[in-house]
């Protein structure tokens, strides 16, 4: 049975869940990826969302407030095994209703030039490239992008 859990960052699936995602990025950017940790931190979240199949955390994502309508998605993972199978859609569909719930009308994110997956998630979810804001301004191994959000 699938299910998806609104949840927040005292919850011990969501934290071995970024563990594993941690362990994804260095495999995939190396050393480069040390120079992202200090913007991936996960303390007092109170807007994530995981994943469960036969209440076993497969996937997780997050949200925090960028400004006052905008948030930034923040740590979406689903396990190598769980991928393909549209858990993925699910956790970012279920974060930006939330975040609509909450008042805000556009979501932004940052992910890594190395994650095909992804660009091509966040594309078929309707984000668009966008130039890289904050912290990735200037970050070659950074790609940013946008949508307005719907159902406010």
């Amino acid at each position: 049975m699938f299910t998806l859990v609104r949840s927040d960052s005292n919850s011990q699936d969501f934290l071995d869940l970024v563990q594993q995602l941690d362990a994804d990025l260095a495999q995939r950017y190396g050393i480069t990826q040390l120079s992202y940790s200090k913007y991936n931190k996960i303390q007092n979240i109170d807007t994530i969302v995981i994943a469960y199949i036969n209440n076993i955390a497969v996937g997780c994502g997050c949200f925090k407030p960028f400004d006052k309508q905008t948030i930034e998605i923040k740590r979406m993972y689903v396990k190598l095994e769980d991928r393909g199978t549209g858990i993925s859609k699910k956790i970012l569909f279920e974060l930006e209703k939330w975040a609509a719930e909450l008042g805000f009308s556009e979501s932004i994110l940052e992910t890594g030039a190395k994650q095909h997956e992804a660009i091509g998630l966040y594309n078929k979810s309707g984000y668009h490239r966008i130039d890289n804001y904050g912290q990735y301004a200037g970050m070659p191994n950074s790609v940013c992008l946008g949508k307005q959000l719907t159902g406010k």
